[in-house]
């Protein structure tokens, strides 16, 4: 029986609220002091022509610059399989449809934003623009979405089904859907947080590569775990899997976001779990969003690449910068029902 195949990140590209296509947050952050912010957009006419760029909306534009550059990055044009994950899809192309539809009276309407305002719109493009007509899968689960799209890559990587996976994480707030999710409470009544928008590209790989971030060791989900002890095997078996104990985990990626109801269930979890570990953070830097886990994916992978964790990203009692040379261990959550673990090593690990 053959051996599972390794999998690795090699490149990754974000367009959010820190400086886009760029790993500079890791230096010089932006700091935020608002409710919503939305993501600083590169220059678009310096990679798209003036029509290709005005039939786009902006989550189109980013997911496809970024993926572009990622593809570039890596020199794999045309990736075995497109994996997508995304909370809202274009939801500002739904709304202009909407809105038309009620203002129009459902006459003269245009089939452009109708036709752009499907979760799989994103992926598709990406396909049509890379000229890439392999497995292609659109994950829509709200806060889990970019886990699943993660999993189901790793599965197919570690099964040698495929050999490369491009995997993105795509979601853009509109002022209404803010104000929508911020009456649910999901956004809106965090203290120091914010709602941002997310685009993430990276690409997933087999072989190691030249400059390859980390190697990605494995995906572990799990659904309302009837306890603590449930959630303590799920994170067995991502480590049994990974040959790793969690003595070898140097430090643990969460989510919190200065929302109480969603920090005090990493605060449970950790404290049972990770009692002793170096706890770090994400979503000061780069907001709240369904596809968030995304970014705070690739800032934990930047972080192996680098060999180096930067202050602004450890928990406040954690003390100061440290140099990374181990395993970084992402935990996520959503609403206290899915939970997820994911493990990330330095390439020579």
């Amino acid at each position: 029986m053959s051996t599972r195949s390794d999998v690795y990140i090699l490149a990754a590209r974000q367009i959010s609220v820190q400086p886009p296509l760029t790993d500079a947050w890791m230096d010089a952050p932006v700091r935020y002091d608002a409710p919503y912010v939305q993501a600083i957009d590169p220059d678009y006419r310096q990679h798209f022509a003036p029509n290709e760029a005005r039939r786009l909306g902006k989550i189109l534009k980013r997911a496809m610059l970024t993926s572009r550059q990622v593809m570039a990055a890596t020199g794999i044009a045309n990736p075995d399989a497109i994996i997508t994950g995304t909370g809202l899809g274009c939801i500002e192309n739904t709304e202009i449809f909407l809105n038309a539809l009620v203002r129009e009276g459902e006459e003269l309407l245009t089939p452009t934003h109708f036709m752009q305002s499907t979760h799989n719109t994103i992926g598709s493009l990406i396909a049509i623009d890379a000229g890439c007509r392999g497995y292609n899968a659109t994950y829509a689960h709200k806060g889990t979405s970019f886990e699943c799209a993660l999993a189901d890559a790793v599965v197919q990587l570690e099964s040698r089904r495929i050999q490369t996976a491009l995997v993105g994480a795509h979601d853009e707030m509109t002022p209404g859907y803010f104000t929508l999710l911020k009456r649910t409470g999901y956004l809106g009544h965090a203290v120091n947080g914010f709602a941002g928008e997310v685009a993430l590209s990276m690409m997933l790989a087999s072989a190691r590569g030249e400059n390859a971030l980390c190697r990605l060791r494995g995906v572990e989900m799990e659904y309302c775990p009837y306890d603590g002890e449930a959630l303590r095997q799920a994170l067995n078996r991502l480590l049994q899997r990974a040959q790793c104990s969690l003595d070898e985990v140097d430090a643990v990626m969460t989510g919190v976001s200065g929302r109480q109801a969603n920090d005090q269930v990493y605060a449970s979890v950790c404290s049972r779990l990770f009692p002793n570990k170096k706890l770090l953070r994400y979503k000061h830097l780069f907001g709240e969003a369904y596809t968030a886990p995304g970014l705070g994916l690739y800032a934990a992978a930047v972080c192996l690449g680098r060999q180096h964790i930067p202050a602004h990203l450890l928990a406040e009692h954690a003390g100061g910068e440290q140099r990374s040379a181990g395993n970084i261990l992402f935990y996520n959550q959503m609403e206290g029902k899915n939970h997820s673990f994911i493990l990330l090593s330095p390439c020579g690990k």
